[in-house]
């Protein structure tokens, strides 16, 4: 076992700055993922109206074999998971491959050390026998890197983590990964499908508080990280469906004219009475929008594997 860590991307204070400052005030949801925020997302995938999660866990069970198959490497190859959270779904798929005797090293990413950690003593708890090569660091940076890697690479990118970006980012970022990959190499990557609007609204607004709190957090790390004054208490949380576009946005809402101080920025920024901070999009795809999204960007569909609801799929990509 072998952790890399990486330089810390050192663009937080900036882009707090041009966000708060902005038409309509905006924090990256690249942001949640410190370590109190990966620990709120755990729990957001174990409220029972978050469907994401177990319905790509049956996939990856499930379907094992089938997307072994559908690898087709003869030589020892990488996984390079990209936001690798707690990897408890991969985990289901690295299983069916050392069952199956396949020679493989496991190349998890996440921000977080926290959470690299936690991957790692959960990993090697459950698969003893598993090769893995963690890395620290933000997987935007990490690209370059990894295109320099010899052998074929089976690329990660699960969770619905491709529904935070905007169309034309979706579409920039799919480019990086085609661009630094290899012929044959492979990308699985999941998107959550359109569905029951119902069924969408109550995962991203639960009852509980846990996905509030998972946006407050973004104030707290403001606070701790960079000397800001945010009061919570002065902020609401909002969330809204789309059905007609399948983009789901989530908001920070100013409960009262007021204003904050960031002492590492040295700014002050003002917030109007019901002003909005945009924190999240979480874009729900249609079968043809995925398939348009491979071919725009250099990529083969070789197939989609879905859950028995049809809520999700884990596509599989080859360059």
């Amino acid at each position: 076992m072998e952790t890399i860590t990486t330089t810390t991307d050192l663009t937080f204070e900036q882009d707090i700055d041009e966000g708060l400052t902005a038409p309509l005030k905006n924090i990256s949801s690249k942001y949640f993922y410190d370590d109190l925020g990966s620990v709120i997302f755990q729990d957001i995938m174990k409220m029972p109206e978050y469907y994401p999660t177990p319905c790509e866990f049956e996939i990856l069970s499930l379907q094992g074999e089938n997307i072994i198959k559908k690898l087709n490497f003869d030589e020892p190859f990488n996984i390079i998971e990209f936001g690798a959270g707690d990897g408890i779904k991969t985990r289901q798929l690295l299983k069916k491959l050392l069952e199956n005797q396949v020679d493989f090293t496991y190349v998890p990413i996440d921000i977080s050390q926290k959470a690299i950690e936690e991957l790692e003593a959960n990993m090697l708890g459950y698969l003893p026998g598993l090769k893995i090569k963690s890395i620290v660091g933000n997987y935007f940076s990490m690209i370059d890197e990894l295109s320099e890697m010899q052998q074929p690479g089976l690329f990660l990118f699960l969770g619905s983590n491709i529904g935070n970006y905007l169309e034309e980012e979706a579409n920039d970022l799919l480019g990086q990964f085609n661009n630094h990959m290899k012929s044959g190499d492979k990308l699985l990557i999941g998107f959550d499908l359109q569905k029951n609007p119902s069924v969408i609204r109550d995962a991203y607004d639960d009852s509980q508080g846990i996905t509030k709190a998972f946006n407050m957090n973004l104030l707290q790390r403001i606070n701790k990280e960079l000397g800001g004054n945010f009061k919570k208490e002065f902020f609401d949380f909002y969330s809204h469906y789309n059905p007609l576009n399948g983009e789901v946005r989530s908001y920070l809402v100013s409960l009262k004219q007021q204003e904050v101080s960031i002492s590492k920025i040295g700014k002050t920024y003002s917030f109007r009475q019901n002003e909005l901070i945009w924190t999240e999009l979480s874009k729900k795809y249609t079968i043809a929008e995925i398939e348009n999204l491979a071919i725009n960007n250099g990529f083969e569909l070789v197939e989609h594997f879905l859950d028995c609801k049809h809520y999700f799929t884990d596509s599989l990509w080859t360059k």
